[in-house]
């Protein structure tokens, strides 16, 4: 996640989640679970109450310590395992469906998500070096490793996670980043009845392909997940759609201004927010300013590296795969207006 677009503000997103679970609407209560990730320390589990027991929606992290506090959550709200019938999915990173098969196995609870949930993995996948590397670099380039997630990016490079982190992730239990088989499946306008009130999915992708976010016309509501955050922009990575994935998350940021009547927006990370339209805007104008950035840099026509586009555009402290991949992301949207080319050189690609 980035934080440019909120420059001083508080982050609600940061702070270590509570035990409170809070009525937002009726029938729709706040919980927060754990996570410890880059600018984050809480993800929100929505429940979402009806005659039948209770929805969730991003039922946090795989692992103990998540579970544990799910069913702490639960309970505070009167609620057992047993009580959950449906798990919704908004999308496909693991701090959102960690807890999703298991509900599954303990409680019976269906799986609701985007139609393409259940193709798609938070890593990226394994690239064939043939589709992007010019031909006579294909034989020099070997593998650093064959470790476990090592992938090569579409600029050339061997991305392979730190070893303390793969580590971290294998405890949690999501070495494979398998996301779970949907049982009912949601694309853009479908309806959906959940804490009895008709919520309409609206298909955003940017953040990740498959991301949906719920409305409820009725009363001014939209679930919005890691689409729309109150202080921080989601990260946008060259692996999240297969063609222009900054322009995808531009559109969808675009659409929130059909939604004039949302008076509350609930996010996945940080504390709802009303202006939901208008951090929309506000997070396009933190992506058109890196864009502007880039246009500066390439002033002089010189051919740079995604890693030297990098090293201006983030802090030190950033500068790693995901900030690399969010790099590529924006130097492909400039490429694809035609702002841009590309060109290979010592087994990298270069933009100019």
């Amino acid at each position: 996640m980035s934080t440019e677009a909120h420059q001083g503000a508080p982050r609600s997103e940061k702070r270590k989640a509570t035990t409170d679970v809070t009525e937002l609407a009726p029938g729709v209560l706040r919980s927060e679970l754990p996570i410890n990730l880059p600018g984050l320390g809480h993800v929100n589990c929505y429940m979402l109450q009806d005659g039948d027991g209770v929805a969730l929606v991003d039922p946090g992290l795989p692992g103990e310590d998540s579970w544990n506090a799910l069913v702490d959550r639960l309970k505070r709200a009167h609620y057992r395992v047993s009580d959950v019938h449906t798990v919704i999915v908004t999308h496909s990173h693991f701090d959102h469906y960690g807890g999703a098969e298991r509900l599954r196995e303990e409680a019976g609870a269906r799986i609701v998500g985007h139609s393409s949930l259940a193709h798609w993995r938070s890593k990226p996948e394994l690239h064939d070096v043939s589709e992007f590397m010019a031909p006579d670099d294909i034989e020099q380039r070997i593998p650093p490793n064959d470790g476990p997630l090592g992938h090569w990016t579409p600029w050339g490079t061997w991305s392979q996670p730190p070893a303390e982190i793969i580590e971290h992730w294998q405890k949690l239990g999501v070495e494979d980043f398998e996301t779970p088989a949907i049982d009912h499946a949601l694309d853009d306008g479908n309806t959906i009845t959940l804490a009895r009130r008709e919520w309409v999915t609206v298909h955003t992708p940017g953040h990740t392909a498959d991301h949906v976010c719920l409305y409820d016309a009725d009363a001014g509501l939209m679930i919005t997940g890691d689409h729309v955050l109150p202080t921080i922009t989601p990260h946008i990575s060259g692996f999240a759609a297969p063609n222009g994935p900054l322009g995808h998350f531009f559109d969808s940021l675009q659409r929130m201004h059909e939604f004039t009547d949302v008076t509350l927006a609930l996010p996945a990370h940080g504390d709802p927010f009303d202006d939901l339209y208008g951090r929309a805007d506000s997070i396009c104008a933190h992506h058109d300013g890196r864009l502007d950035e880039i246009r500066s840099l390439n002033n002089n026509g010189e051919p740079a590296s995604v890693e030297e586009y990098m090293k201006h555009l983030f802090r030190e402290r950033s500068w790693g795969d995901m900030a690399a991949s969010e790099t590529y992301a924006h130097l492909v949207h400039l490429r694809d207006a035609g702002e841009l080319t590309t060109t290979w050189s010592d087994g990298l690609m270069h933009f100019h």
